[in-house]
This record gives C-alpha cells, structure tokens and sequence, in this order.
C-alpha cells in the first residue's frame, strides 16, 4: 500500500465495507411489501377491483347440456377418478382443497425447488395471496349466470373437501375457481422462476384435477377455470403494482436457491401422485 494511500482518512477506507454489509442485509433480510386490505377473513384484496376483472360470463361458453357428448365425457371421467377415493392421490387432492394460508404458500414449492414461506420470501407470499384472490373471484360472473351443479349432488357420492358439501353447495361448479387459481399461480410462477417452467406447469395442472378427483368438479368446469386464470393473469400484466411485485418475487426466489432453502414436502411421492 502507498503512503498516499495509507494516509486517507480512515472513514473513507471502511465506508465501502458498510455499504457492502448494507447490500447483504437487504439480501438476508427482505423489505416487508405493502400491506394488502383484509376484505374477508383470511382473505386479501387483488390487485384489481371487481369491476376490472375479465368477464367470465361473457368469455365462458355455456356448460355441457344434458343428452351431449361432452356431459357424456364429464360423466366418465367423473366415475372414473371416483375409484380414486382412499389412496394417495386422494389425499394429494384433499391437501390441494386448502386455499388458506400459510398451507396454500406450499402448494408449488416440490415444482419451484424451495421452500415457500412469509418469512423467507415475503414478496412471493404476498403475491401468491393476492393473486388469489383475483384469480378465484374471477370466476363469479359465469357461476352465477349458468349455475350449474356439482358432481356430488348428481351422483350423491363422497368428497374428499374436510369442510364437507354445506359451503360449497351454494357455489356453483362451473367454471371452477380453484382450478382458475392453480393455473394462474402456475403461469405467474413459470415467468418468476422458468427454469421450472415443465414442473410448475405439471403442478398447476394436477392442482386443477384434484377438484374432479374430490368430485366437487366436472373436468369441463377444471378446463374453463383456466381459461379464466389465463386471462386473470393476462389482464394483471397491465398493472404496475403487479409487475413490481413479480420482480421482488423473482429476486427472493433467487436468493431462496442461494440460501440453500430446500422444500418441507415429500416432492418424490408429490411428483408421482401428479397427474
């Protein structure tokens, strides 16, 4: 070292070392996002308002009527995962029913790689919360307009819904709400992370046919659900806040994989029941 050098004051020699430490603690310890309103318990706001959702009624062609093919097909393919009842595949799908959180935050973690938790990866938390509900709300406009029952109360059978059929049977199966808020979880997810693009995709979609092995869902209201979540996440694009969000996701899902953060699940057998 020089003698010019050694004669800096020593505040300017540390400062660098400070600003570097800053950097890491930003790093180590994410910035808290925004507070998001309460407008149900439990249940944030989205980033958009009711009014600026796409139209599901409008998007959504009418339900397979009585006497066609396609209610033939939804028929079958209801009988069919109904032999599913009792093994592993009905227990994924019953894990797959609880939209709530901190349980639902799991839900793609064995896809992404990490764990996904408040804590460690605020900003993606929050986006998957209030994504949500803009997803699953999406869908109100056409269940009200077709109203069209659930599998359970045609073919009187069992669901695999811990709360049982009360709540659900005043909300009409088609297009499905929660197949809406997998596959858009699943295309939000694949922009932030879309090295996992294959495995977060084949996440989404056995989130959606847990309704039809639960027999709370017809595969047609599965298949229109994500229609409708496409476009949700379509439409968020446009809003800043959203995008914002995206990026400080993007950024904790990196420094997860950094961190070493590996998921709480059993990925194997999760990847094994997916279907």
């Amino acid at each position: 070292m020089t003698r010019k050098a050694l004669a800096l004051p020593i505040s300017m020699l540390i400062a660098p070392c400070f600003a570097l430490a800053a950097v890491n603690a930003q790093i180590d310890s994410p910035r808290v996002p925004e507070p998001a309103k309460e407008i149900r318990p439990g249940i944030l706001a989205g980033y958009l308002p009711p009014a600026a959702y796409p139209d599901s009624a409008k998007l959504s062609p009418p339900p397979p009527t009585e006497g066609s093919a396609a209610l033939a097909a939804d028929e079958e393919t209801s009988r069919k995962n109904l032999a599913l009842r009792g093994t592993a595949r009905w227990q994924l799908a019953i894990q797959d029913t609880k939209l709530s959180f901190p349980q639902a935050a799991g839900t793609f973690s064995c896809a992404l790689g990490i764990a996904v938790t408040e804590q460690d990866s605020p900003h993606l938390y929050m986006l998957l919360r209030r994504s949500l509900t803009d997803a699953a709300f999406s869908t109100s406009a056409a269940k009200n307009y077709y109203q069209r029952m659930r599998p359970f109360v045609v073919n009187q059978q069992p669901v695999c819904s811990p709360g049982g059929t009360k709540r659900v049977k005043k909300n009409a199966a088609y297009p499905s709400g929660h197949a809406a808020v997998g596959w858009a979880w699943a295309l939000i997810l694949s922009e932030i992370s879309p090295q996992q693009t294959d495995a977060i995709l084949a996440r989404g979609r056995s989130f959606g046919q847990s309704r039809v092995v639960c027999n709370l869902h017809w595969q047609s209201d599965v298949a229109e659900g994500r229609v409708i979540g496409a476009a949700m996440v379509a439409r968020l694009h446009a809003e800043s806040v959203f995008r914002d969000a995206l990026e400080a996701a993007r950024a904790e899902v990196d420094a997860a994989r950094a961190k070493g953060l590996k998921p709480d699940r059993d990925c194997e057998a999760e990847a094994d029941l997916a279907q």
